[in-house]
């Protein structure tokens, strides 16, 4: 990680801001404003209660992380394993379960989670149907104990496959496939896949 500003919220004494920016002008506005408390370079001991790791992938996603310090246990973790994921449900909009979590693709270079891939129908294994969704589509819900979607079910039952034909997920995916899916979601290349 490279040097990191640390800044804390004046309208939320317990809020910290950390971004690459010295300025912090990347910290959002309504939150704010901000003072600046601390530069911390990379060499130097890291001494917050969130971890170091932590706060560099919020600053390569967002520009910034915000961090609110609180002596309450934390009902809600912020992280999950991804073999924690792989299995959850999927339900939409209305609560209605349409599939499983099988799999999370990773961006290999940034390690970020672009795409899930999702089962549904099928029997024992037999006639499974594998759709692929932008993992920004999804949020987990709490009350449903998965994740939801934000698009509709027939969206994802067209949406296309990762993998190859029905219940194929052993053969990878060629390119043309992969502009096929970013083209039915829309979704600007983000880096090999």
């Amino acid at each position: 990680m490279r040097t990191c500003y640390v800044f804390q919220s004046n309208a939320n004494p317990n809020l910290c801001g950390f971004t690459d920016d010295a300025t912090g002008d990347k910290l959002p506005a309504e939150s704010g404003p901000w003072t600046f408390t601390k530069e911390v370079g990379p060499a130097e001991r890291w001494t917050f209660s969130v971890g170091r790791a932590l706060v560099s992938a919020g600053i390569l996603e967002n520009g910034f992380l915000l961090w609110e310090e609180s002596n309450e246990a934390v009902p809600f973790h912020p992280v999950i394993e991804s073999d924690r994921v792989e299995g959850t449900a999927v339900f939409n909009q209305q609560g209605k379960q349409i599939g499983t979590i099988k799999r999370l693709l990773i961006e290999k270079v940034s390690g970020r989670v672009l795409y899930v891939d999702v089962t549904f129908g099928g029997f024992l294994g037999l006639r499974v149907r594998h759709r692929t969704i932008p993992w920004d589509k999804l949020s987990y819900a709490k009350d449903l104990e998965g994740y939801r979607i934000e698009i509709t079910e027939e969206q994802v039952r067209d949406a296309p496959s990762f993998y190859g034909g029905e219940g194929d997920d052993l053969v990878w995916p060629d390119r043309k496939r992969q502009k096929e899916l970013r083209d039915y979601w829309h979704d600007d290349p983000r880096g090999p896949i």
